[in-house]
């Protein structure tokens, strides 16, 4: 009964893409995207591939999660969910979803690279979880204009946590972050918390920041209609955190007096 409901919603979501229709790439429809964006990425605090299955299950769990199976990453997929990291799902299966094909991601090519199930549960790779409940730490964005803070905002965000906001507007749009609060532990280099900004579809390429302490960043504005925040914390000092509002726009207004535009 379960596997028949499954490919009833699957055969709605596959009907629903018909009717909207790819464009490079990406599809477009927020109803569909509600029904995937629990699917969301992490890695070990330790940094990229550093999980085994046993550990990749603890994660999920923890989060209030779960695994994802390869129909949630799929359905994420499709919507454009884009994450050039492989890492476990169900059942001990390992793989990640591409979106825009890339020479140094997917192999040149799109859909879940799937590394299939793994006989060494001791392997270690990232991990992907579902939780469609749990949006407070990170997940897809497709909203016009949305406000973006850690985890707890205004109070002060835990240890030990890694968030993902992957921002995602319509073709022909671009992206401005403006940032009204920030507060993260200070040290050089920003090594134990962080809050980073990529002008891409991961945390691969298109590295556009990495920021602590308590100065307020100054405005960034995407060249395309994607962006990804990462928001690091390690297991010791905290702070009180950051707010910041995103706002889409259309490319053909943008000019050197932008800023002014947007007051």
């Amino acid at each position: 009964m379960r596997v028949f409901t499954l490919l009833l919603s699957l055969g709605f979501l596959l009907k629903e893409a018909r009717a909207w229709g790819f464009k490079n790439g990406i599809f477009h429809n927020s109803i569909w995207l509600e029904q995937a964006a629990g699917v969301y990425h992490r890695e070990s605090r330790k940094g990229r591939y550093q999980l085994t299955y046993k550990e990749a299950k603890a994660v999920c769990k923890y989060e209030g999660g779960a695994l994802a199976t390869y129909e949630q990453l799929e359905a994420a997929r499709q919507i454009g969910f884009h994450v050039c990291a492989a890492g476990w799902f169900d059942k001990g299966r390992v793989g990640y979803p591409i979106v825009k094909a890339g020479k140094n991601c997917g192999f040149g090519k799109v859909g879940i690279i799937d590394y299939g199930y793994r006989l060494n549960k001791s392997e270690k790779w990232d991990v992907y979880c579902y939780n469609p409940n749990s949006k407070e730490c990170g997940g897809v964005l497709t909203e016009l204009q949305k406000v973006i803070q850690s985890p707890g905002f205004p109070e002060e965000y835990q240890d030990q946590q890694i968030c993902y906001w992957h921002i995602r507007v319509r073709l022909g749009q671009r992206i401005r972050l403006h940032f009204r609060e920030f507060d993260v532990e200070d040290d050089t280099g920003c090594l134990a918390d962080y809050l980073e900004v990529y002008d891409s579809y991961d945390d691969i390429s298109g590295f556009a920041g990495r920021f602590c302490g308590d100065y307020l960043p100054e405005d960034i504005i995407s060249t395309g209609n994607v962006m990804t925040l990462k928001f690091l914390t390690d297991a010791s000092v905290t702070a009180g955190g950051f707010q910041l509002q995103y706002t889409a726009f259309n490319a053909s207004l943008y000019s050197n007096n932008y800023t002014h535009y947007f007051h």
